[in-house]
């Protein structure tokens, strides 16, 4: 529990640290934050080459249960 963050929804403390898990193809296993509209490329996927990526920190409200996310240290590629 991260006891400094409080919920923007309902106003709780005590927010629970997790993750959002990315199961697609070819996926690393959790969400990113890519900077920039979302284009599509010739096949429908996104564009997202030479774009900075950040990894998404979540937490959860145990109250409401309102999700607070985060684009915290940039990944590379």
């Amino acid at each position: 529990m991260t006891k400094d963050l409080k919920c923007t929804h309902c106003g709780g403390h005590g927010l629970e640290q997790g993750f959002l898990e990315d199961s697609g193809e070819n996926s690393h296993g959790d969400a990113r934050w890519i900077a920039g509209a979302l284009e599509r490329g010739f096949f429908g996927k996104a564009r997202r080459i030479g774009r900075p990526r950040h990894q998404v920190d979540a937490f959860r409200c145990p109250d409401c249960g309102h999700l607070e996310l985060f684009a915290s240290r940039r990944l590379s590629g």
